[in-house]
């Protein structure tokens, strides 16, 4: 039956039409934007898990400067663990010079106070920002340790909980008291010194070793967080980001569609016209 009041035809082509309208501007704000998912109507499951993963993202990148801070607090304290421990072996050997009989005591205490006194400024100045892992007191807040934070953990949906390296103070100033060393007068002091020097090597080489072991582990995670920061980064992208490729090839094939589409329309809109004919 034809009418002129409905037009069953052009109903269809104008859904039709709408149809392919909505889907090419989806496909034309993909390709503007450059993702599938940019808004929570777009597909509000994967756009709210793609935001919890940003948002921890911008938590590594947090967690990366803080390292690399730390990483630089620790490598001056342990370059000045390693000087002194290089200081140390030298008054050593002076130590040894000094059981001779025949050594020239004064020169050689003179040199041992030297010593002392560079021993004394690397302590002192082997800081970074304010932080010196070499004396009791770390930060002048009589802080034993430095915390460095190294990892956002989550674990299902809970919030994530910040995880921290804890890196103690070598503490030379209380247990390598340079200014303790027996002073060298003759081959008996010299001896003395000796055994001090030796105990006081034990001590920074134990110092820089455990400063040294601690640098390497929060090395070892800031690489760690760089990899996570971008597997993660790229797992979001995959989530939401448009096929470039696949949204070009469905633009064109919607524009054509579109161009059948308005061509539909028109030609079911002239259908009435030909009712016309019939009462001729």
């Amino acid at each position: 039956m034809s009418s002129i009041n409905t037009n069953n035809g052009a109903m269809v082509a104008l859904q039709t039409l709408r149809s392919i309208n909505r889907d090419l501007t989806a496909t034309q704000s993909a390709i503007s934007t450059g993702k599938d998912i940019n808004t929570a109507k777009d597909n509000s499951a994967i756009w709210a898990i793609s935001k919890v993963m940003e948002s921890d993202v911008a938590g590594f990148e947090a967690v990366q400067d803080s390292l690399a801070v730390g990483e630089s607090t620790v490598a001056v304290a342990s370059a000045g663990a390693e000087q002194i421990v290089e200081t140390l072996k030298e008054m050593k050997a002076l130590s040894v010079a000094g059981q001779s009989e025949t050594a020239d005591f004064a020169k050689i205490d003179a040199d041992m106070q030297e010593k002392i006194a560079q021993i004394t400024a690397i302590t002192e100045g082997s800081q970074f920002n304010g932080v010196n892992l070499l004396k009791a007191d770390i930060d002048g807040n009589a802080s034993t340790s430095l915390t460095v934070v190294s990892s956002l953990d989550r674990v299902g949906s809970g919030a994530p909980t910040v995880t921290t390296i804890d890196v103690a103070t070598a503490d030379f100033t209380t247990n390598l008291d340079a200014s303790t060393i027996t002073p060298i007068t003759d081959s008996v002091t010299a001896a003395t010194a000796f055994s001090d020097i030796e105990s006081f090597l034990i001590v920074a080489i134990d110092g820089a070793a455990a400063l040294g072991a601690s640098a390497q582990r929060i090395s070892d995670q800031g690489e760690f967080m760089s990899k996570l920061s971008d597997a993660v980064t790229s797992g979001i992208g995959s989530l939401v980001d448009a096929d470039m490729e696949a949204a070009s090839a469905k633009l064109q094939a919607l524009q054509t569609q579109q161009q059948l589409g308005v061509q539909s329309l028109s030609i079911a809109n002239q259908a009435p016209q030909t009712i016309l004919s019939l009462f001729r």
